[in-house]
């Protein structure tokens, strides 16, 4: 590896900016966190995401931002997206054409680098106390984002991108509630966050060396 700092780039919405959360107890923060504490050399250089995004959204945020403008020169890119197109009953062709054009632009600000991007999956919320609340139909929660993990997962080996499913920790709050949820008893606590980053740590580590 190169001794100059790797740029980190995480994209994404409300489980990504951590939502309820600290900072320091964002999901990206904990990753560049503990990839330097094993000797990586990363900085988390931007967050791109905001509470409630679908694709559509996050795509016009990334053409947006001035910050970026043409940059091709992250080490590090994360994609999580899709939730909320789900949750606003977006049509799922919808979901995957745009979590494609996404994939591609995160490819083009690696590099090109299909090595240097990963993908994690959606969480499953129906399982939470707030989707009980609601009367929120778990069941087809589950369904759904199952199509679109599938979805995303095809993606991302279709343009050899590394996905992350993270999709099964989410279901321990199915039992321990206050420990794995947020005040809100729908996003992920910082003690899930940190499950998620001790599940994608090695696997992220690895690609860095690839480079």
């Amino acid at each position: 590896m190169s001794q100059n700092k790797i740029s980190y780039l995480a994209l994404g919405d409300s489980y990504t900016i951590g939502e309820l959360v600290k900072e320091e107890s964002r999901w990206p923060v904990l990753l560049t966190e503990k990839l330097n504490q094993l000797g990586e050399k990363v900085k988390l250089e931007k967050i791109i995401a905001t509470t409630g995004w679908t694709t559509d959204e996050l795509l016009a945020a990334i053409k947006e931002d001035k910050d970026l403008g043409n940059a091709t020169n992250f080490d590090l890119v994360s994609l999580l997206i899709g939730v909320n197109n789900q949750y606003r009953g977006y049509p799922i062709e919808q979901y995957k054409k745009e979590f494609e054009v996404l994939l591609k632009k995160a490819i083009e600000l690696a590099g090109g680098s299909t090595g240097s991007v990963f993908v994690v999956s959606i969480p499953d919320y129906g399982i939470t106390p707030f989707a009980e609340e609601k009367g929120i139909d778990n069941k087809k929660v589950t369904e759904e984002l199952l199509q679109y993990n599938t979805i995303a997962r095809q993606i991302a080996l279709e343009h050899q991108v590394k996905f992350y499913d993270i999709t099964p920790l989410s279901l321990k709050a199915v039992n321990q509630p206050k420990k794995y949820l947020a005040e809100d008893k729908l996003h992920p606590s910082a003690t899930m966050y940190t499950e998620w980053v001790d599940y994608l740590f090695a696997g992220v580590q690895q690609q860095l060396n690839r480079q």
